[in-house]
């Protein structure tokens, strides 16, 4: 083994000593050197380019073959009417729905025809209309049509808010659509603060431009429990 290991060693040294000079005959050194000492060459200049100017040009437009044949489209302009918002009011007030009592066709006709009685009482110099309350208008979906009529005369003719004042001259504002002439986001705030039920018949008196007094005739039955809620 000891033998063995000194031959390599021999072998090692005797190719080590080849390799550098089979070096020395290619002078890779010197040549080294010479790259590093020799100077990098100069970049070739760029060329200027010119400077693009714009051009404008008619050109037909380009139209699918379906379409080549017919005229081209015709446009109109269309508005849009952004959503009206109102400040909510917080309350802490809820319905009991659970006990709630369809009004009859005889006590509806009895509330309706009170309220037109009341109708005609009140100055004609301010345009006024009745509307008897459904279930839709005062539990459901609270949403309240209004007269169309009575609405195209004497209301806006864009999305906004109107004001009700109920007879203790309290202010509830409401938002009136006008293309649906009806109310909105605030109207069930009203309803719930006065308790209306179906069958109750109201009086709208415009008094002002976008302000509606609100006279409430109730029900036969809802009088009672009306009065003893507001104790």
């Amino acid at each position: 083994m000891v033998m063995s290991k000194v031959k390599y060693e021999v072998l090692r040294e005797q190719r080590l000593e080849e390799n550098k000079k089979r070096l020395e005959e290619l002078n890779l050194s010197q040549l080294s050197i010479a790259l590093k000492n020799s100077s990098s060459p100069k970049p070739s200049p760029m060329k200027k380019s010119k400077p693009r100017t714009p051009r404008t040009e008619i050109v037909p437009v380009r139209r699918s073959e379906r379409f080549s044949n017919k005229s081209a489209p015709h446009y109109k302009e269309v508005t849009f009417y952004d959503r009206v918002q109102i400040p909510r009011r917080v309350t802490n007030r809820t319905r009991d729905l659970s006990n709630r009592v369809y009004a009859t066709d005889e006590d509806r006709e009895c509330a309706m025809k009170k309220a037109e009685e009341l109708e005609s009482s009140l100055v004609s110099d301010y345009p006024s209309f009745v509307k008897s309350m459904l279930p839709s208008h005062v539990t459901g979906g609270f949403w309240l049509g209004l007269s169309s009529d009575f609405c195209k005369r004497n209301l806006p003719r864009n999305d906004g808010v109107v004001t009700l004042i109920d007879e203790q001259g309290e202010e509830w504002p409401v938002i009136y659509l006008a293309r649906k002439s009806g109310l909105s986001g605030g109207w069930k705030k009203f309803s719930v603060d006065h308790d209306l039920v179906d069958g109750d018949a109201l009086v709208f008196q415009l008094i002002r431009p976008t302000v509606l007094k609100v006279f409430i005739i109730r029900v036969k039955g809802s009088e009672e429990s009306a009065d003893v809620k507001k104790k």
